[in-house]
């Protein structure tokens, strides 16, 4: 499994949404994608299948697309 962090500026942002962080990180080529992975039940936060496109992803939580998991971390200085 690959392990990716995402470090979130809580200063500015309280959460990410799941389809953006899918998108950003590459792990889709457009929102769009993202989307269908989504909905198609590819991806789960922490270990449970999401099915929710704009699930809000805060500092702690965990997700996993194929073999690919990616911690929400606070960003620090």
């Amino acid at each position: 499994m690959n392990r990716h962090t995402f470090p979130l500026d809580q200063a500015t942002h309280d959460f990410i949404e799941l389809h953006n962080l899918l998108k950003l990180l590459g792990f889709a080529p457009s929102g769009g994608a993202a989307k269908a992975m989504v909905a198609e039940g590819l991806v789960t936060v922490d270990g449970e299948v999401e099915i929710r496109k704009t699930r809000k992803l805060r500092v702690g939580q965990v997700v996993r697309v194929a073999d690919e998991e990616i911690s929400i971390v606070e960003l620090t200085a």
